[in-house]
């Protein structure tokens, strides 16, 4: 029986409970079992179970139209689920969503902020909105806003770049100390300093035991934050585990990267490269450049590959990375 790369990924990571060594099995703050939700017969999520530790960093990745955004939709309360449920912190999503709402912050991928107000009169009113004491309203607004670089600015937020919108949106998120945080594209449109500083205050939030559930488009950032990745594609998990688990089990082998001064000397490489034995997969890029996975390591390169390509303008070597394996395991990009 022939399976596709896809099928074997989706009967592989059917059970969650594998993924977990017993150093993450201790407690888990979400558990999602059998989660569906369908538009119009068509389903958008179609099954997905999983588990998320208490104190963890999540990504959840996937292509545009994978299902990521109806999975938080349904997690954060705002879409009731057609069928399946999930518990989160032990209250269920189907009958106690009022009990979740406020263990939960959201920062979502567009920037929900008050601009006639400044960036304290907009944390402090969501503060007041969950019922905060208003000496604890003042001190955490002061010290969130004071880590995202925005503190003693008195212009309404309207005035305000899109970076720093962006790092008021994620205060706002914030103020009430929620145990679970979900952070959409938290990093869009940041330079990269800022997005530097939202990835440190990401990792000394984490550290403070929030546990976070992150939907990004930039695989460096999903890299640097994740302990736990789920892939998804057309509404199923295809990939759950840790980086390096995925690595392990999804890897291409070795990649090289090509770059020619032709096409005509791109297409003389890649007919050589395609029959050499352990060379795997050869993907043609833009700017006359071939991507190679390749076994056998440093030997399969100097004594087969480097024999046969004879005339290139640059080459680079690299193990494997999140993107690739993202590409192997659904076929298409993050933004496809």
């Amino acid at each position: 029986m022939n399976v596709s790369i896809k099928e074997e990924a989706q009967m592989k990571y059917s059970d969650p409970n594998q993924f977990y060594e017993n150093k993450y099995s201790t407690e888990f703050i979400i558990e999602v079992q059998d989660l569906e939700k369908s538009f119009n017969g068509i389903k958008a999520v179609d099954g997905i179970s999983l588990k998320i530790r208490k104190g963890e960093l999540f990504s959840l990745l996937g292509p545009n139209g994978a299902g990521k955004s109806t999975t938080i939709r349904m997690l954060t309360t705002v879409l009731k689920p057609t069928n399946g449920d999930a518990r989160i912190k032990d209250y269920s999503l189907i009958k106690e969503k009022n009990k979740i709402k406020p263990l939960i912050g959201v920062c979502p991928q567009e920037n929900v902020i008050f601009k006639a107000l400044t960036a304290e009169d907009n944390v402090e009113f969501v503060g007041r909105m969950h019922g905060m004491d208003p000496v604890d309203i003042k001190k955490r607004t002061n010290t969130l806003l004071e880590k995202m670089n925005i503190a003693g600015r008195k212009k309404p937020a309207k005035t305000f770049s899109g970076g720093m919108k962006r790092r008021l949106n994620l205060v706002m998120s914030l103020i009430h100390q929620p145990q679970i945080l979900f952070l959409d594209e938290p990093t869009a449109g940041l330079d990269p300093q800022a997005r530097r500083l939202v990835w440190d205050f990401i990792k000394d939030l984490k550290n403070t035991g929030v546990t976070i559930i992150l939907t990004t488009h930039d695989m460096l950032e999903a890299d640097a934050l994740s302990d736990h990745i789920a892939i998804m594609d057309l509404g199923k998990i295809i990939a759950f585990g840790t980086l390096e688990e995925l690595k392990s089990s999804s890897s291409n082998g070795n990649i090289l990267e090509f770059s020619f001064s032709s096409r005509d000397e791109l297409i003389q490489a890649k007919s050589k490269l395609e029959r050499i034995t352990n060379v795997k997969k050869i993907s043609e890029m833009d700017n006359n450049k071939l991507i190679i996975s390749f076994t056998g390591g440093v030997m399969t390169f100097k004594r087969e590959i480097l024999r046969e390509i004879e005339s290139f303008k640059a080459l680079h070597f690299r193990e494997d990375s999140l993107e690739d394996i993202f590409l192997k395991l659904t076929g298409r990009g993050l933004r496809d």
